[in-house]
């Protein structure tokens, strides 16, 4: 008996051994590819890299959050033209399909990798730079820049001028803002540093390989070390440590006993290759991270105004206003006067429109101010226009998201949308690329038929202006039964953005148009079915890059009337040229870009002009440090 049992038990044995080892390799199996110790395997067409540095993280890091705030890159737009979506027009984050968009250039073959845009664009291609400039050959690139030079001189302006055209394509006002904002640092030691550490570094393995050198490698390794350790904290000279200028020379000694020695050329070249691409990628690095944050900058609401819209709701509450007069809702649906219609979640930037609008009215109390808002900043708007007069005018506080449409189902939300603006660069054979700015309607615009069925004309405003004259004469104008009155932008043709609209037929001769200052004809509008020719295209179209853009300059084809250029004043949000004198004696001025007025980035000689009409009194904007 004794002898069949134990066979018996080690067959048994044998089999519970051989399932737990299957058990333990089905376990051991996906742990090893979570663990990732798959890496010297091959996975659709590439292998994972081993090694990675911290740098190779951070910018993994920035780059993820770029690419959440910017999708991916339009892709072929066209052979010459570059199309960029820029933040939407409200200090907030502009959302659109439930993510921030700010879709920054490409190049002109509309290629959107980084890579490529890199190469094409020459940003931070350093290695490239010094090849074809002679960076670091100083007694050349003195002849080239010599005053008495006139040819090399303005080459070297040249390049300059292309380089931040070039710079603007991929980072878009970012580059702007920065050359407008560079300030002089004294930091010529610290540079003279890490030129020293630089050659330091090239040279270090070299001389580490001769044992005869033991003593200058050990000595080259100290200074190495100490001067890595002063430049990690410190980026002006006022910050360097008492003791730096006796560890100059002691470097500049070690370096020189250094070339003194003979080496192999082949690896102290090789190792300056390797410094320059490694300097070249932290540039490149630095470059996006800062561009990223003026994005988050110029796309996130101030403290001070999200202070100014949250008091101003809790008042509300505590103290609601009391209910309109009737003679007031009359006056709202008179189509006899001046109707004024802003789409804006801001209401220090509507209520600057409106201010400076009756300001400069011969009669204010003619006008009717129509301000369109979403359930958010609803209430706040609401307090505000009923405690604030402007002279004779009536202001009417709606709440789009309540508003009932006859087109559209009970269950189906109604969103606000403000006015949108693109970046359109043009690429040129002979020289750098430019760049437009253009604002449009949004999908909000094209319901404002269905939202004042009562009246027959509008001026749309956008609530990044201000007004400077009387804007009665819009109303007398004879628009030859065109529908919408906008000033034209006739640096962009539509024949030059054919490729964004594939094989809809364009007027050649027609010019892109602006939002900002806008004569409405409701009632030509509604013949001509404006909204919906708009919603058809806005459906046709499946690619969502430039939707609004590209809808709207097709819906009013053909149905333009070109204001006087004369009218309004763009380009205060993002460019820096423009004269003083010319922003006083405007009629309208503009803050299309990313430099809001309202804004700590704002182009500093234009907001002058805005805040003027901000009452510093009130005791809401004090409570909220808004000055």
């Amino acid at each position: 008996m004794k002898g069949g049992i134990l066979p018996a038990k080690r067959r048994w044995k044998g089999l519970v051994i051989a399932v737990l080892g299957l058990v333990l390799l089905s376990l051991l199996v996906p742990l090893v590819f979570l663990l990732g110790l798959h890496n010297g395997f091959h996975s659709s067409g590439y292998t994972t890299p081993q090694h990675s540095s911290a740098s190779d993280d951070e910018s993994t890091h920035v780059d993820d959050l770029m690419q959440r705030l910017e999708p991916t890159f339009p892709k072929d737009f066209g052979e010459n033209i570059v199309v960029g979506k820029a933040e939407n027009k409200t200090a907030g984050f502009p959302l659109l399909d439930g993510l921030p968009k700010e879709r920054l250039g490409v190049n002109s073959t509309g290629v959107g990798d980084l890579a490529k845009a890199k190469q094409s664009t020459g940003v931070g291609d350093l290695a490239k730079k010094k090849q074809s400039t002679g960076v670091g050959d100083l007694g050349k690139k003195k002849q080239s820049t010599d005053v008495g030079s006139t040819p090399g001189a303005t080459e070297n302006i040249r390049d300059i001028d292309e380089g931040e055209k070039l710079c603007e394509l991929k980072f878009g006002s970012y580059c702007l803002w920065r050359r407008n904002h560079k300030e002089k640092v004294n930091d010529f030691t610290v540079r003279k540093m890490k030129d020293l550490l630089y050659v330091a570094r090239a040279y270090y393995p070299s001389i580490a390989k001769l044992p005869a050198l033991d003593k200058l490698s050990h000595e080259m390794k100290q200074n190495i070390q100490d001067f890595e350790r002063v430049l990690s904290v410190t980026t002006v000279d006022k910050d360097l440590p008492p003791l730096i200028d006796q560890k100059l020379p002691k470097m500049e000694a070690v370096i020189a006993q250094a070339k003194a020695c003979r080496v192999d050329c082949s690896n102290v070249d090789k190792k300056f290759r390797q410094l320059v691409d490694l300097t070249e990628d932290e540039a490149t690095f630095h470059m996006r991270q800062s561009a990223f944050l003026y994005q988050l900058a110029v796309q996130t609401m101030p403290k001070s105004h999200h202070c100014l819209s949250m008091r101003l709701t809790v008042e509300y509450f505590r103290d609601p206003p009391p209910d309109i007069d009737q003679s007031l809702a009359e006056r709202h649906l008179n189509p006899d006067l001046h109707h004024f219609v802003i789409f804006s979640s801001n209401v220090l930037a509507s209520s600057a429109v409106i201010n400076s609008t009756v300001t400069h009215a011969k009669e204010s109390e003619n006008q009717v101010f129509h301000v369109v808002t979403d359930r958010q900043n609803y209430f706040a708007m609401k307090l505000w226009f009923s405690r604030n007069k402007y002279m004779e005018a009536t202001v009417e506080v709606l709440n789009i998201e309540d508003h009932k449409l006859e087109n559209n189902k009970a269950s189906t939300s109604i969103h606000l949308s403000l006015p949108e603006e693109y970046r359109v660069s043009f690429h040129k054979v002979d020289g750098p690329p430019t760049t437009e700015y253009l604002s449009v309607f949004s999908h909000s615009h094209y319901l404002l038929p269905e939202i004042f069925p009562s009246l027959k004309k509008v001026v749309v405003l956008d609530d990044d202006i201000i007004v400077q004259r009387d804007l009665s004469v819009l109303w007398g104008i004879n628009m030859d039964g065109k529908v919408n009155g906008a000033v034209q932008c006739c640096s962009v043709r539509l024949i030059q953005l054919q490729k964004l609209f594939a094989d809809k037929r364009l007027d050649e001769t027609s010019c892109a148009w602006m939002s900002g200052l806008n004569v409405i004809d409701l009632v030509r509008w509604k013949e001509q079915d404006i909204s919906g020719r708009y919603l058809k295209l806005v459906t046709e179209m499946n690619s969502e890059e430039a939707v609004a853009l590209r809808a709207s300059l097709l819906a009013f084809q053909g149905e333009l009337y070109a204001l006087d250029d004369k009218w309004v004043l763009s380009g205060l949000g993002h460019n820096y040229g423009v004269d003083i004198e010319t922003v006083k004696n405007a009629r309208v001025l503009h803050y299309n870009g990313n430099m809001k007025p309202w804004l700590e980035l704002g182009i500093r000689d234009y907001t002058v002009s805005w805040r003027k009409f901000l009452n510093q009194e009130n005791q809401f904007l004090s409570d909220c440090n808004i000055n």
